[in-house]
């Protein structure tokens, strides 16, 4: 899982160091950065200092919670009664979590936050979707899946899929149908789907950002699914599916798929 530490240099490598064990950091260094890198890269999390512009200011923080309102916000930050002012109005836009440089940013408290928001990742909460019909599968072969989904950007061919696994292709395709699931090719394209659907909520993000996003090689595929999973274009999903509503629909396709869908599934 990506997390997005825009913080200054000193806070990025503390964070980097507590976390490395379990989460990729990046760093960005302005306001600039941070927009192209939650609308061009698989950020999960982001770390946002109101010092990272040199004085303290809460409108990039709160643009960043109206364009990506998905997106969990953690605020690490250096504690002084010029960013106390801030953190109030900060505080009424639903950020559960301030870690204070130099005062509790110790690594087990470092770690303790960004895992206690990983749970509101848009993958985890997809996860939680998924997770009555992954249930049959064995176990190792639901914990493949499960990275997959928390790396969304990652794109596996079923051989790939397989080997993490430790299973063959046609032992992978049995266990499949045997959970009552189409092929794992198939899968794979839909869950994408319906991540791409939960990343369409956020109006920062536009199609072209959500494809680059999740690995697609053009916007156009992304489209060409859209359809065959959930019989919508990336737009009019956007705006007429509820992120429950695009999962019960992916569930009740996926079970079931029509043989149509093979040729958009690539």
């Amino acid at each position: 899982m990506l997390v997005l530490a825009a913080v200054p240099d000193i806070q990025y490598h503390k964070l980097r160091r507590a976390v490395a064990e379990r989460f990729t950091v990046a760093h960005a260094r302005s306001w600039d950065a941070v927009l192209d890198s939650i609308r061009s890269r698989p950020v999960e999390i982001a770390v946002v200092d109101p010092l990272l512009s040199g004085e303290p200011r809460g409108q990039q923080i709160e643009r960043l919670r109206v364009l990506f309102p998905s997106l969990p916000l953690i605020l690490y930050t250096a504690l002084t009664p010029q960013v106390a002012a801030v953190l109030l109005g900060l505080g009424q836009r639903g950020i559960r979590h301030v870690v204070f440089a130099r005062f509790d940013d110790h690594p087990e408290r470092l770690r303790e936050v960004i895992e206690a928001e990983e749970m509101h990742a848009a993958s985890h909460q997809m996860i939680g979707q998924l997770a009555a019909a992954l249930a049959p599968l064995p176990r190792e072969m639901r914990w493949v899946l499960e990275d997959v989904l928390l790396t969304p950007g990652t794109v596996l061919t079923i051989q790939q899929f397989a080997a993490r696994a430790r299973v063959d292709r046609g032992t992978c395709a049995r266990w499949f149908a045997r959970a009552g699931l189409p092929s794992p090719r198939h899968f794979l394209a839909a869950t994408r789907v319906l991540y791409a659907h939960r990343l369409l909520q956020d109006p920062g993000f536009t199609i072209e950002d959500v494809a680059q996003r999740l690995g697609y090689a053009q916007a156009k595929t992304l489209q060409q699914h859209a359809r065959a999973y959930l019989g919508l274009t990336a737009g009019e999903m956007r705006l007429s599916l509820t992120p429950d509503d695009a999962a019960l629909r992916i569930l009740g396709g996926v079970l079931a798929p029509p043989a149509a869908l093979a040729a958009h599934a690539s």
